[in-house]
């Protein structure tokens, strides 16, 4: 397969990021990255560890000089949100990503890149196969299905490490060091269908054209949210139609705000009214998203007489009331940092079965009580509806420690670097650091990362640059002792 990043600085972190790039490997589809990293260690005589959820811990032992230095972590995740546009004909769980180069970014051609994380196994495998590098003892920590639940994090056993510093490489934005994270959870809504076969008008209706994004990182902008509106839009179509669900499907990742949403309704009268209804909600929302997301489009085709299978009159009505009462976006934000988000929770998934309608959440606060009181208020409006909720992947939030040797050590360093000093922020998105604090004692842990955009979508960007940067301002952290 030709190379397409075999020119790029650093060469050594980009011939990592591409062979990763060239496996697959979404959420849940981690096994033969998982192995790669293994062998990885395996071919260069590197004690690792291959647990059974398949996290890899890889040991490098320190370079001359630095024997006595206390020990650094370096973590990352393994897995990336697989996404792909409508149309796309790649097979993201055999294939590999399609990389492109524009200008200073590095891209993959209609999927997203999973420069989140892939970047930060790229760091990694980069400094494992230095040897020139000076650095401490090495722990490389690199996890599973962080992107669903944190589960490699949760499971993952790190008894056998030494060390209590930490840089997690699973940011975005260069010359920003996070030092606390939101706790978070993610919340599953089954609303039980009857169906029934009725003769009708069959449409097929869409919610697209948004800009999707980080339901972390991104919340805070007020995208819309293609689940919630399609929920609205069919409320609206009810009253005064007479209407029956089909199907509805929307939404690729529950941390990811979903940028399409589409369905098929059985319109039993009122057709010209509910044509009305559907152009009408178009030109509403779209004034109210004029400003925040711009694309923003209805379609609708009609298909013409049919008699199928749909909803019953009951559970079309229930399903189209959950989706549009359940609560969607900011919740709350911070009283301490301005700007940030406390409390937020994204509809990232609606999905039709046979037995029921399935309504996948991303819920995240700052505060465990605040979201464990989300949590209980969708709970409790799915429970009206006659559903029932599960919770899963609940994790804790990072506090932020007053007392930090490492994050001293790298303010200087940035300073001494760069003339100026990093920014030290909280994010409202979630990262792995609180779930291995709680099984370090005293673990003193940052997060960075080179810069990135639109990172879980299908314009996921790359700075050629910056990941210069960060790998060399890494370089010269690792030499502190």
């Amino acid at each position: 397969m030709t190379s397409v990043l075999k020119e790029l600085e650093p060469k050594e972190v980009f011939h990592y990021f591409e062979e990763i790039c060239n496996i697959p490997h979404g959420s849940g589809n981690i096994g033969k990255i998982s192995n790669y990293l293994a062998d990885f260690a395996k071919e260069r005589n590197l004690f690792y560890l291959q647990d059974e959820l398949k996290n890899v811990i890889i040991i490098k032992e320190a370079s001359h000089g630095y024997e006595e230095a206390e020990p650094v972590i370096i973590q990352g995740h393994m897995d990336m949100v697989a996404v792909k546009k409508p149309g796309c004909e790649t097979d993201m769980e055999k294939e590999p990503l399609r990389l492109a180069v524009d200008g200073d970014y590095v891209y993959a051609k209609d999927t997203s890149l999973g420069g989140d994380d892939g970047i930060a196994v790229a760091y990694a495998l980069a400094l494992l196969d230095s040897h020139t590098i000076a650095h401490p003892r090495l722990e490389v920590v690199l996890t599973v299905d962080e992107e669903t639940g944190m589960e490699g994090a949760r499971g993952i056993d790190l008894s056998m490490l030494k060390g209590h510093r930490l840089l997690n490489l699973d940011s975005e934005e260069e010359g920003i060091f996070l030092t606390s994270c939101a706790g978070g959870a993610r919340v599953t809504c089954e609303l039980p269908l009857m169906w029934e076969e009725t003769e009708g008008t069959l449409y097929e209706v869409s919610v697209k054209g948004l800009l999707g994004g980080h339901s972390g990182a991104e919340i805070h902008k007020e995208r819309g949210n293609s689940n919630s509106l399609f929920g609205r839009l069919l409320c609206e179509c009810s009253d005064g139609t007479d209407l029956r669900i089909v199907q509805i499907e929307g939404g690729l990742a529950d941390n990811a705000i979903p940028r399409e949403t589409r369905g098929t309704v059985l319109v039993l009268q009122e057709e010209t009214v509910f044509e009305e209804k559907i152009r009408a909600f178009e030109e509403k929302v779209k004034k109210e998203l004029e400003s925040k997301d711009p694309g923003f489009c209805v379609g609708m085709e009609k298909r013409g007489a049919a008699r199928t299978e749909a909803f019953s009159k009951e559970s079309s009505l229930k399903a189209a009331a959950l989706l549009f009462t359940l609560p969607n976006g900011v919740q709350a934000m911070s009283m301490d940092v301005e700007g940030l988000v406390e409390t937020s929770l994204n509809m990232g998934i609606v999905e039709t079965r046979k037995e029921v309608l399935s309504v996948e959440f991303s819920v995240r606060s700052a505060l465990e009580s605040a979201k464990e009181t989300l949590l209980k208020k969708v709970e409790k409006i799915t429970e009206l509806t006659g559903g029932k909720c599960r919770v899963s992947g609940s994790y804790p939030g990072w506090a932020y420690r007053k007392n930090s040797p490492l994050r001293d050590v790298m303010v200087r360093v940035y300073r001494e670097m760069y003339g100026k000093e990093p920014q030290i922020q909280a994010i409202h998105a979630g990262l792995e650091c609180g779930l291995l604090a709680e099984k370090i004692p005293d673990l003193d842990c940052v997060s960075l990362g080179p810069d990135m955009r639109d990172i879980h979508t299908t314009e996921e960007k790359l700075s050629i640059s910056s990941v210069k940067r960060v790998w060399e301002y890494c370089i010269e952290v690792l030499k502190q002792k």
